[in-house]
């Protein structure tokens, strides 16, 4: 069991979403935070059955005068319970906390979100700071983050099952493709996509498929929450700026559990991808978790000058590199120079694998580790 740096807020008196991939800990963390709460789990085929053919049977399930929170779990199972939840809200004053792997899918079916009625938060794998001395670099960039990967006797059989459960269960049952030997084999290509400017096209021509099909497929793997797409950032551009998307799953483990392995693969074409991912687990998951409400992008010229990754928020603007290696040049160091020739408001970080902080201009250079560790205040300004 982990403390999980997020936080219910304890005046909080109004019902929300908890949105995120599942083997995140949402609903370990629920019954940790809200252990009188009236649990439904709609993996629970009965229940399921139940509720998917009389959904207004929900109330049956709620004592008489309750005033406490109700928690469904897993409600895109059943699009159709959110409006009776709808109803309850209005009509009981009941609190519910509603949990899922994506708003995005129910939105696609037709369902509203409650109106506005309700928040929206997610959840992610572990952090840094929630693993504590159990952290391990060299663990996390093999094997990820996910709870059960950090507990598990045998991560990688572990993640190969969470690999096939979502195949199966997610994309599978709920019919978001009609051929899965297809997807299965779209995701292999994808893997060598990890932290890469998207070609579409390119990987339609790979996985012999067309390309609006391959642009599907991606759409569901951010629908599912598994996967996402950087966005270049474009804002006040002084230089042409390339227009894709860069592609990453969610997690290291999940990555490297698709991504296939052979002679000729060198170690840092799967490490450079896997400590990108891993800081940008960190990045999104301390975002939520802190409201601190930065979008997150990655920046490139049409001639190849690079950023990793760019944050622009009220907070600020924050530009970082990651690099494996040790020893730092002015090649490693361009294209943040170049990013804060044109932002010269942005605060600029290189992380990398130093033994010590220092500073190159304008330019923090930090230890990976150490960069983990100070991550939340390093978001925060501090």
């Amino acid at each position: 069991m982990y403390t999980r740096i997020y936080k219910p807020n304890k005046d909080l008196n109004q019902s929300f979403f908890l949105f995120g991939p599942r083997g995140t800990g949402k609903t370990t963390w629920l019954k940790a935070n809200f252990p009188k709460a009236v649990y439904l789990d709609l993996l629970e085929s009965k229940l399921n059955r139940i509720l998917m053919a009389s959904p207004e049977k929900l109330e049956n399930y709620i004592p008489s005068g309750y005033f406490g929170w109700i928690i469904i779990d897993e409600v895109q199972k059943i699009p159709a319970l959110l409006n009776e939840v709808h109803r309850l809200i209005e009509s009981k004053k009941y609190k519910f906390i509603l949990t899922g792997s994506s708003a995005r899918s129910l939105r696609k079916k037709g369902v509203d979100l409650l109106a506005g009625r309700a928040l929206t938060y997610y959840f992610h794998p572990l952090v840094r700071k929630e693993l504590g001395e159990k952290f391990s670099l060299l663990y996390s960039l093999k094997y990820g983050q996910l709870p059960m990967a950090y507990n598990s006797s045998n991560p990688e059989k572990f993640l190969d099952s969470y690999v096939q459960t979502y195949l199966q269960e997610e994309i599978l049952q709920e019919g978001l493709t009609r051929n899965i030997g297809n997807f299965t084999r779209f995701l292999e290509i994808a893997s060598f996509s990890q932290g890469q400017v998207l070609n579409i096209s390119q990987i339609a021509q790979e996985t012999q498929l067309e390309r609006k099909t391959v642009e599907n497929y991606f759409g569901i793997l951010e629908d599912l929450l598994i996967g996402l797409r950087l966005p270049v950032f474009n804002k006040r551009a002084k230089r042409k700026l390339i227009a894709h998307s860069k592609f990453y799953f969610f997690d290291t483990g999940v990555f490297r559990s698709l991504r296939p392995t052979g002679p000729l693969d060198s170690e840092a074409e799967i490490d450079g991808p896997a400590i990108e991912t891993l800081f940008l687990q960190e990045i999104r998951s301390l975002n939520d978790y802190l409201e601190l409400n930065y979008e997150i992008f990655y920046w490139r010229s049409i001639t190849g000058v690079e950023v990793d990754f760019v944050l622009y928020g009220a907070k600020g603007l924050l530009a970082f590199e990651i690099k494996r290696k040790a020893n730092i040049n002015n090649n490693d160091l361009k294209g943040l120079k170049a990013f804060k020739k044109d932002y010269p408001e942005a605060r600029c970080f290189l992380f990398c694998s130093t033994d010590k902080q220092e500073y190159r201009g304008d330019v923090t250079i930090m230890p990976i580790e150490k960069a983990l560790d100070d991550m939340d205040k390093i978001l925060q300004g501090k």
